[in-house]
C-alpha cells in the first residue's frame, strides 16, 4: 500500500522520495530537483525529454530562470493571465537549476504553477519539484491515484481520501510555450489555447 496522507507525502518528497499527487491537468510524478534522476529511471524516460519545475507560486520559480528586465516583464505578463493554470513556459535556466532536470540541454527549463489547491499546498511545503505526467514513457498519462499505485508501487501516492473536494483534473496536459529570445514558440497546444501571431515582439 503506497497511498499516504498529505503530511507523509510532503515529508517523503522532502526526504528525496518519488511522490505522486493530483494537479489541474494530469496527476504528477514528482521529486525534489536534485533527485530528478529517479523520475527518468521510473518512467524509463529518454534523457532528451526534460522535466518541468512546478511550484506553488511564480515567485518560487523566478530564481531558476534568467533573462533581461524586458524579458521578465513579458514573462510575468503571460503568467499573470494564465497562472495558476495549464501553461508551461520554457525559459533560459539559471545556475540554480540542477543539470539532472534537463541533462541534454541544461540551459532551459519548463516552469509551471498548477491551478490545483492540493498540488499548491504540497508545493508550498516542499518547494519547487521536478514533475512530469505519471506513466511509462510513450504511454498515455495515468489519470487516477489507483492506476499510479499499481504501475509505480515504489512511489508515494496521495491517498484518495485526501483529495475530497478537489476540482476534477482536465486530463489534458499543459500547453507548452518556449521563449526564443524575441517571442514565443508553441511546442504543445494543451489545456490553454494560445495564439501569439498578433503579439508584438521584443
Amino acid at each position: 500500500m503506497t497511498q499516504v496522507s498529505l503530511t507523509n507525502l510532503i515529508a517523503g518528497a522532502r526526504a528525496g522520495l518519488l511522490v505522486s499527487f493530483p494537479t489541474d491537468t494530469v496527476p504528477a510524478l514528482a521529486a525534489i530537483p536534485e533527485k530528478a534522476g529517479l523520475i527518468f529511471a521510473a518512467k524509463q524516460r529518454s534523457q532528451d525529454k526534460p522535466l518541468i519545475l512546478m511550484a506553488a507560486s511564480a515567485e518560487d520559480l523566478w530564481l531558476y530562470v534568467k533573462g533581461s528586465e524586458n524579458e521578465y516583464k513579458v514573462w510575468q505578463e503571460l503568467v499573470g493571465k494564465h497562472w495558476p493554470g495549464g501553461l508551461t513556459l520554457v525559459l533560459p535556466a539559471s545556475e540554480r537549476l540542477p543539470k539532472v532536470m534537463n541533462p541534454i540541454d541544461p540551459t532551459t527549463i519548463g516552469i509551471r504553477v498548477p491551478n490545483s489547491a492540493i498540488a499548491r499546498t504540497i508545493l508550498a511545503q516542499t518547494g519547487p519539484l521536478a514533475t512530469t505526467s505519471a506513466n511509462f514513457s510513450g504511454q498515455p498519462p495515468l489519470q487516477t491515484m489507483a492506476e499510479i499505485e499499481t504501475q509505480f508501487p515504489q512511489v508515494l501516492t496521495l491517498a484518495t481520501t485526501e483529495c475530497q473536494g478537489e476540482t476534477a483534473a482536465m486530463g489534458i496536459p499543459s500547453t507548452v510555450a518556449k521563449w526564443t529570445g524575441i517571442n514565443w514558440q508553441i511546442l504543445r497546444q494543451g489545456a490553454i489555447k494560445l495564439d501569439f501571431s498578433s503579439d508584438k515582439h521584443i
